[in-house]
């Protein structure tokens, strides 16, 4: 789901106020993109952090709990801005009755400006665990780099450095007899306090502070959400955009041509087996099988379609769409040809066409043999190759493509890993193609190999070493 999208959706819901979100933190500088460097091995992708304010007890926790809850796949952590409470001196705890808490200058924003830096670069800290008993932060607990980092206070929004910090700014906005009455409740449930000294406190420091420095900051807000945890719609869209751009690779951003399927727990184990050198062949083959039939249907999904409507068994009339007929695979000897059973299994009787290119390191790229259908540019075409590393043999074979009269928005370029090199290559030579992938890697290295990558998938998918491999190339010629 794209911003414009969100944007929709989130307006068409139940009373949540959305003015679009910021991601400037997600945006790379294209240049760094463009120069993929293969010794940067311990890279890590900046988080995506969320801001939650509002006033006490409208339901920031619950929101935050919610979002936790359905990022269960995703690493989260949370960081509140009660840790970051000043501690008090000896004079300010005798008169602690008169303290304001609700006052920006109650906060250690240095400390936390600090803290989110190091977690925004992938560092391991230790945060403050503020003791309302003792108003001191003499307790500290590790938290580790996430992908998401929730940031969560009542004046989040009040410091413009920290602000800045985010992709994602949720104002949650509830009425404010709803949080005296959920504030009265807590304060002498939870914490044993005389509801006279709540109410106290509310109309001496809490009112003042939420009119004052609060709600003035509801201005800065991405989202606003009424009713807090109780408002499922508006928490869903969120938690579904954040996923968008969890899954979004940086190249994506770059090149809407391509398309890196989603990842899952399942698909990062498939992809840890086959990466593995110790595996052995019959279980890099299945593992292998397994991702290039995902990859396949994936890449079907870009096919044009028609609508048709069907009877049921029922009696019901079914509107549904019809496949693309107009169909073929070329698969790039021979490590393509390992992709073929995946799309004969997708589409029944499909023409597959043969490219062979020798391949001389990164330079000598020479078309050896090609056999394709008569009829090939008439067709929508699924090109099949594992591995996008340099880009060169992939511009060789759909240069061919083209020179058969394959328009080039009907070619479907489907891999398992790409290089980023290989993608600017294909993608700045063909920019009306289309790239579908399962991960994108770090880069090449001096030998032009992917990497990390997964070693000569030709040679491990079919049981072959490098003598064997060299005959069959002579005997293909």
């Amino acid at each position: 789901m794209d911003a414009k999208s969100a944007v929709e959706l989130m307006e068409s819901s139940n009373e949540v106020h959305f003015s679009g979100f910021h991601m400037e933190g997600f945006e790379q500088r294209k240049d760094s993109i463009e120069q993929p460097t293969t010794s940067e091995t311990d890279m890590y992708k900046e988080p995506f952090v969320i801001g939650v304010a509002g006033g006490a007890a409208s339901g920031k926790t619950a929101v935050c709990d919610m979002i936790i809850q359905q990022l269960h796949d995703q690493r989260v952590v949370l960081v509140n801005q009660d840790s970051f409470y000043n501690s008090l001196s000896e004079e300010e705890l005798t008169r602690v009755q008169d303290y304001n808490f609700d006052h920006p200058d109650a906060f250690d924003n240095e400390q936390l400006l600090r803290v989110m830096d190091k977690l925004k670069h992938g560092e391991a800290v230790d945060i403050p665990k503020y003791d309302f008993k003792t108003y001191k932060s003499d307790v500290l607990r590790r938290v580790n780099p996430s992908d998401v980092i929730i940031l969560e206070g009542i004046l989040v929004f009040h410091d413009p450095r920290v602000r800045e910090l985010m992709n994602m700014k949720i104002f949650v906005d509830t009425d404010a007899d709803v949080r005296l009455a959920r504030r009265i409740r807590r304060d002498t449930n939870e914490k044993g306090r005389d509801i006279g000294a709540v109410l106290d406190q509310y109309s001496k420091f809490v009112k003042p502070a939420f009119d004052d420095f609060i709600l003035p900051t509801k201005k800065y807000a991405d989202i606003i959400i009424p009713r807090g945890g109780d408002n499922h719609v508006a928490i869903d869209l969120i938690v579904q955009h954040i996923r968008t751009k969890l899954g979004q690779h940086d190249l994506c951003k770059i090149y809407p041509n391509l398309y890196v399927i989603q990842s899952t727990f399942q698909i990062r184990g498939m992809h840890t087996l086959i990466r593995d050198a110790q595996t052995t062949k019959h279980d890099f083959v299945f593992y292998s099988d397994r991702l290039i039939r995902l990859v396949v249907e994936h890449g079907l999904g870009h096919l044009p379609f028609t609508e048709k409507q069907v009877v049921t068994p029922t009696g019901s009339v079914y509107t549904g769409v019809d496949f693309c007929k107009r169909l073929c695979g070329v698969s790039v000897i021979r490590s393509g040809e390992s992709m073929e059973n995946a799309l004969r299994a997708c589409c029944k009787g499909i023409k597959i066409g043969k490219i062979l290119i020798h391949r001389e390191g990164d330079n000598g790229q020479q078309l050896i043999y090609e056999k394709l259908p008569n009829d090939i540019s008439d067709r929508h075409v699924l090109l099949l190759d594992p591995i996008l590393g340099t880009g060169n043999s992939a511009v060789q074979a759909i240069s061919l493509l083209i020179r058969k009269g394959v328009p080039e928005s009907n070619i479907i370029f489907l891999n398992l890993i790409s290089a980023p090199k290989g993608v600017h290559v294909v993608c700045k030579s063909f920019p009306r193609i289309k790239i579908v992938t399962s991960e994108i890697e770090i880069g090449l290295n001096e030998d032009f190999r992917v990497i990390p990558g997964m070693g000569e998938f030709g040679d491990r998918y079919f049981g072959t070493d490098d003598d064997d491999d060299e005959q069959m190339v002579v005997s293909s010629q």
